[in-house]
This record gives structure tokens, C-alpha cells and sequence, in this order.
């Protein structure tokens, strides 16, 4: 049973990661066809064609490798010196492989001239290729509010876990009790594990955030307020200072970060629970920084990454995850011995920050992302905008090929990059048990 859950898992992720690539793809069909430009084909994955229809002027299919998606439009590029018109696809895998100057004039059709995507004024240009990462993003979003908001997350709660027998640092190597040690004063104030803590010296609480920073800002006497058995008691303490973890803000801890703070002793216990639409914005701005964070300090995980692959180290918790390791907690989702609700939350949650990925990777303004076409485009407003105030000629559109020397270095950064991890998801994955 098991393993056909595991097995589960990773089909339900595919089918997940394959969505969202044809949501991303079809945010460019869409409004490059709004915008007329002319789109022979819109493909789900590389390789072999496995399935394709002709709608129209456009060939949907899907492909035999499900690892990216492309639409092709014509005039992507502008002509080279010979004069010639050129096509070009949004994929970044397929643009490695593409020249911008060695695509067949001959794939043009009579009118095509008229509907060449580098003849679009920029802001239209810019709109096509915001479209993909955009539908990603929106996607992203619309899960992790819906399951925030329906399914609840696992978090903190004012209900008391445990208690802590004696006052240690949090900065100690071992949670053992000293012979000299004084009680904690949760303790000496009679909390138990199972209190459900429902004010702080006479101030009604009911997240956990607000009930650490309560007791952070508080030394020397306080009530505490319980529910017990169905009844309420208050409880009297005599909270002191002692170095504990770093908050993080959100109720949850900076890892290896210690503040001096007041003290009461007890771990909260966690429980699923609804976010109201505002926690859930909230949350889902948190999850646009640590994403943000996460982009940015990808570059100092490679080393920790390479260690992981071959010289055996234990593979960071936090390490980046390709599609490979992705599917395989997929897997590890479905066969965890959480209710079914949770499974699925989890599930959504996974698909959500995948997509959240590829919307802010591909906003990165390098070729051959989007955001390289994006950063071209702006950059031929801003030149054609100073032409025009100082009365300059029309210096005309932005040549993107000229950049591709720099797309051919990125993307072969990129798949050097992507092998690393693929590798590592095989022979050293990311676990949640770990």
C-alpha cells in the first residue's frame, strides 16, 4: 500500500507540474495572439511528439519529456544584416539550442510580416512575455490561499505541548537538568501539557505569535489564564529573563539566533489551523520573501550541493530541489500517516511553490528567460523615449540576438546547474524525514 502511494504521489505531482507548464505557456499564447502575432505551435514538454492537433494556424501537443514547454512565435528576433526574418521560441530550453540568426526564412508565411512579435510596440512585447511567469504566479497565489484559507496549516497554537522542567539557555547543547537548576516558572505555576492558554494577565489571546511576544515582553508576575477539563483557572507566574531562540516574527524561530527575553517555559503544540484571508495574505507575502531569499542565495548552495553529491556530506534540508527530488516528496506526501485533507494541502502546497519558483526565476533579466526579453524590450523604450526628447532619429527595435553570446553562457550555467541537483535528487534526496 505503501508503495503505491508513493507511486501516487509522484503521478499526481507530474500531472501538477505538467499544468503548470501549459498555464504558463498559454499566458504567451494567449496574448501574443491577442496582440496578433502569429504562433505556429504550442507544446507541453521536449523530445518526441507524443500527441498533436492543428487548431487554426496552431499546432497543441504534447511531448515525451515532460520537463519544460514552449510556444513558437514568428519574428521574435528582428533581421539579421542579410535582411532575413527570423523565429523564435519562449522556451529557455529550446533558445539554447536555437541561433537567433540561423532559423529558417522559409518557415514565414505571405502576411507574416505584419504579425512579427519584434514589430509590437515594447509594451506589448513586455505583456506577452510577463504573461507566462504572470499565469504562475496567479496560480501560485490562488493554491496557497485556498489551502490556507480551507485546509488550514500546521502551526503553533496557544495549547501547551510541554513544559519545561528547569530554566536552561536555549544557546545550551543539552536540554538535561543541572542539579542547581530552578524550576521553570511554568512549572512552579502548575501549567500542564493539554492547557489550552486563553489569556496572558488578563489580555485574551488566540495565536501563538501573540501570546510569544507577550511573554517575551513580560518579567515578573503575570496570570495566565487556561482552559482545563473544560473549565477555566488562572494561573500566577513569575516569569524571569533567560536567553532564549531568536523569534522570527511569525511565531516560529531564527535557527542558530538567541535574544535575552522574559521566560515562562513551555513549548506550544501544533495543531492545523484556518488562516483568516488577512493571516493568509500575510503568510503568502512571507512566502514571496523567503522565495525572493531563497533566489538570491541559491548561488551560495552549490558548494553544499556538490559536497552532497560527491563527498558524501548530509544533504542540507534547505538544499535546492529539481523536478526529480520534487516528485520523490511528492511520493513521500502521499504516503505519509497524516489524514487525507492533509495529504492533498501538502500536495497543493508543493505545486505552489514550484510554480512561485518558476515565476521568480524566470523574472530574472538574463537570456533566454523571460525576464531577458522583458529587460530588452524595456531597454528600446527608454532608448527610443531619449531619441525622441533630444530629437534624435528612431534608433528602431532593440536587437536581442546581439545578447546571446550571454544566453549561450547562461543556459550552459544553467544545465550544468540543473545536472547537479538531478543528480543529487538521486543518489542523496531531500527527505522529509530528514
Amino acid at each position: 500500500m505503501t508503495a503505491f502511494m508513493t507511486v501516487l504521489g509522484i503521478v499526481v505531482f507530474v500531472v501538477g507540474l505538467l499544468f503548470s507548464i501549459a498555464w504558463h505557456e498559454l499566458g504567451h499564447l494567449s496574448t501574443a495572439k491577442m496582440f496578433g502575432i502569429r504562433v505556429p505551435q504550442y507544446m507541453v514538454g521536449f523530445g518526441p511528439t507524443i500527441f498533436s492537433r492543428r487548431r487554426g494556424e496552431t499546432e497543441y501537443g504534447v511531448k515525451a519529456v515532460p520537463l519544460g514547454g514552449y510556444i513558437r512565435m514568428i519574428g521574435m528576433f528582428p533581421p539579421g544584416d542579410d535582411g532575413a526574418l527570423r523565429k523564435r521560441s519562449t522556451s529557455p530550453f529550446r533558445g539554447m539550442i536555437e541561433d537567433a540568426r540561423a532559423a529558417a526564412y522559409e518557415e514565414l508565411q505571405p502576411g507574416d510580416e505584419k504579425r512579427l512579435f519584434y514589430t509590437r510596440a515594447p509594451w506589448k512585447r513586455v505583456i506577452v512575455m510577463f504573461a507566462g511567469p504572470f499565469m504562475n504566479l496567479v496560480l501560485a497565489v490562488v493554491i496557497f490561499m485556498t489551502v490556507l484559507m480551507t485546509f488550514g496549516i500546521n502551526t503553533p497554537t496557544t495549547n501547551v505541548g510541554s513544559v519545561s522542567k528547569c530554566v536552561i539557555p536555549a544557546s545550551a547543547k543539552s536540554d538535561s537538568c543541572p542539579k542547581d537548576a530552578k524550576d521553570s516558572p511554568a512549572k512552579a505555576a502548575g501549567l500542564k501539557a493539554g492547557d489550552k492558554v486563553v489569556a496572558f494577565d488578563g489580555q485574551k489571546v488566540s495565536e501563538w505569535g501573540e501570546l510569544q511576544s507577550r511573554i517575551r515582553d513580560t518579567t515578573g508576575p503575570a496570570t495566565i489564564t487556561v482552559e482545563r477539563d473544560g473549565e477555566r483557572r488562572t494561573l500566577r507566574a513569575d516569569l524571569i529573563e533567560n536567553k532564549v531562540a531568536k523569534s522570527d516574527g511569525r511565531g516560529g524561530y531564527v535557527e542558530g539566533e538567541f535574544v535575552t527575553a522574559g521566560f515562562l517555559g513551555f513549548t506550544p503544540a501544533s495543531g492545523v489551523v484556518q488562516q483568516s484571508f488577512p493571516q493568509a495574505v500575510d503568510r503568502m507575502g512571507d512566502m514571496m520573501e523567503s522565495g525572493v531569499q531563497a533566489l538570491i542565495a541559491l548561488p551560495s548552495k552549490i558548494p553544499d550541493l556538490w559536497d552532497a553529491v560527491f563527498a558524501g556530506e548530509e544533504r542540507k534540508k534547505d538544499s535546492p530541489m529539481g523536478v526529480v527530488g520534487a516528485a520523490r516528496v511528492g511520493g513521500e506526501v502521499f504516503s505519509l500517516d497524516i489524514p487525507p485533507t492533509q495529504r492533498v494541502a501538502t500536495m497543493l502546497f508543493l505545486v505552489a511553490g514550484f510554480n512561485l519558483s518558476l515565476f521568480l526565476f524566470n523574472m530574472l533579466p538574463l537570456l533566454p528567460l523571460d525576464g531577458g526579453h522583458i529587460a530588452g524590450a524595456l531597454w528600446e523604450s527608454v532608448r527610443r523615449a531619449f531619441a525622441k526628447v533630444f530629437r534624435r532619429p528612431d534608433p528602431g527595435p532593440f536587437d536581442v540576438a546581439k545578447l546571446m553570446p550571454v544566453a549561450y553562457v547562461v543556459a550552459g550555467v544553467f544545465i550544468c546547474f540543473t545536472l547537479l541537483v538531478l543528480v543529487a535528487d538521486v543518489i542523496n534526496p531531500v527527505t522529509l524525514a530528514g
